[in-house]
């Protein structure tokens, strides 16, 4: 007898539909064979399927038992297919009876007992059931919470092969999986870091309420001890809480990448992520031969926080080029052309030379600090709109100096800001703020009357500043305008814009 069960598998980080054909009861010898490209995971399936069958009170059936995974030209990896194979056995051995298999989409992976465990990837194979027009999904317990996010599907909760069988039968009701969003978005932080913390630094913190306010990229140069990485951990406290739609991609990337937690239905705080120096470029931008997403992907609509930044490979840095300007990183490999999200926040630190002193006060060689400073290029460079110093801190900041401004102040302004901004780009879903303006935006939002523009006209001839980092300074203006609430960009807002940009020119040249 031949049966089919409805699946799916994931690609990158986008799910595609998969056939599970089973045709049982073949003339011949005992024997079970997968085909349709399957990897080694899925070929030993059977092994797996067989046994939980047996551990489930399930016959195994007898002569040749063929499964086919459509569409037939694309791999199929991991063992999430162990469920709608099982359930597929059953029903073309006609050990069950059961219309509905036509009308879910089943995955889950198979423990020898027949409980069903865990798989990757439940939100995106649930986006795909409700894109395929099915009633719903039938997955492990422990992902029911994650897939139950996308609103009009049937989340059925299964925690072993037997149950499944009786849902599918009639024989037991399943109560579906309900997952209240909005509850998710109004839990309380844990133990969030807050920026009333830190002490002194009031530069720095202007700075970063605007890379907040814009969504630029921050680059923060200090000698060890000055607090860039405690402040640069507290930078996602002010910035703008996840949408839903936001909040759906950020937890479709962490699910396909095997990051979520046991149970966790929605990633409703921004991302932080700070992968170490040693960091290879497939860690970075994502990899293998089927590509899972990076670090940069991981970071999605969050913070990326680099620090030492010099001691990152240069090949490893100069791969953060596309996703800056673009917000998405493309691989190639020869299972194909995979795209994923990057659009990020770059946070990078760095001492100004190798004994961590600033270049007036360093025992290092000019040709040293040359050779230090040169690991990082012009062009990334350029693509990060802020740089600031980060000081030391006086001991009377440390001890005497009152608690700073609280990030729910800071993040108050910030909102406002960027309430500023959807209004400007509302018929422009592509641009999310400023940092995302591209050239049209800048001449229609960035205007500047002729005393400023002759100013900026100095300033970069001075500085020996490209055209690039002319851009960046009118989105950076168009931000610190945006925090006034002015309506157009001042003296003042390109004035505090340059300087963002004179710290880098003082040492690289």
């Amino acid at each position: 007898m031949l049966a089919r069960v409805g699946s799916a598998a994931v690609l990158g980080i986008e799910a595609f539909s998969v056939d599970v054909e089973v045709n049982s009861g073949g003339v011949g010898d005992m024997r079970a064979v997968i085909v349709g490209l399957p990897d080694a995971a899925v070929r030993e399936s059977l092994d797996r399927v067989f046994t939980a069958m047996t551990n489930s009170a399930f016959r195994i059936p007898l002569g040749r038992t063929t499964v086919n995974l459509a569409p037939a030209d694309v791999r199929k990896e991991g063992p999430s297919f162990d469920l709608p194979i099982a359930l597929g056995i059953v029903q073309a051995s006609e050990q069950i009876e059961s219309p509905l298999l036509n009308h879910y989409l089943i995955a889950g992976e198979l423990a020898l007992t027949g409980a069903v465990r865990p798989i990757k990837g439940a939100l995106a194979m649930a986006l795909r059931a409700q894109a395929e027009g099915l009633r719903g999904v039938i997955v492990p317990a422990e992902n029911a919470p994650e897939a139950a996010v996308v609103r009009g599907l049937e989340v059925i909760p299964v925690s072993n092969l037997r149950q499944a069988a009786a849902f599918l039968e009639g024989e037991e009701k399943i109560p579906r999986v309900v997952t209240d969003i909005d509850a998710l978005f109004n839990q309380p932080p844990d133990e969030e870091a807050d920026f009333s913390e830190v002490r002194g630094q009031e530069s720095v913190k202007r700075a970063l309420e605007i890379a907040a306010a814009g969504g630029h990229n921050v680059l923060l140069i200090g000698p060890p001890g000055t607090g860039k990485s405690m402040l640069a951990r507290r930078l996602p406290t002010i910035l703008p809480p996840l949408t839903l739609a936001e909040a759906l991609e950020v937890t479709r990337i962490h699910s396909t990448a095997g990051l979520l937690g046991r149970g966790q239905a929605l990633i409703t705080r921004r991302a932080f992520r700070s992968p170490h120096h040693t960091a290879s470029d497939a860690g970075l931008l994502g990899g293998n031969a089927n590509p899972t997403p990076g670090e940069i992907s991981l970071a999605h609509h969050g913070v990326l926080f680099l620090d030492e930044l010099p001691e990152f490979k240069r090949s490893v840095l100069e791969t953060l080029r596309q996703p800056l300007e673009e917000g998405r990183v493309t691989i190639s490999r020869a299972a194909g052309t995979f795209t994923f999200p990057a659009e990020f926040m770059l946070v990078a630190a760095m001492n100004p030379t190798p004994d961590g002193k600033m270049p007036s006060e360093s025992r290092s060689s000019p040709k040293a600090i040359q050779n230090y400073l040169g690991r990082v290029s012009g062009p990334l460079l350029d693509r990060i709109d802020i740089h600031v110093e980060v000081p030391s801190v006086k001991f009377a900041d440390l001890s005497t100096a009152p608690a700073g401004e609280s990030s729910s102040a800071i993040r108050s302004r910030v909102l406002r800001a960027r309430t500023l901004q959807q209004q400007r780009f509302a018929n422009r879903p592509a641009v999310a703020c400023n940092a995302r303006m591209g050239g049209r935006d800048l001449r229609a939002h960035c205007g500047l009357d002729p005393g400023t523009h002759e100013m900026l006209k100095h300033a970069m001839t001075d500085l020996k500043l490209s055209a690039r980092a002319y851009d960046r300074i009118l989105k950076v203006g168009r931000t610190i305008a945006d925090l006034a609430g002015a309506a157009a960009i001042g003296a003042d807002h390109v004035c505090e814009a340059i300087q963002y940009r004179s710290l880098d020119r003082q040492l690289w040249t």
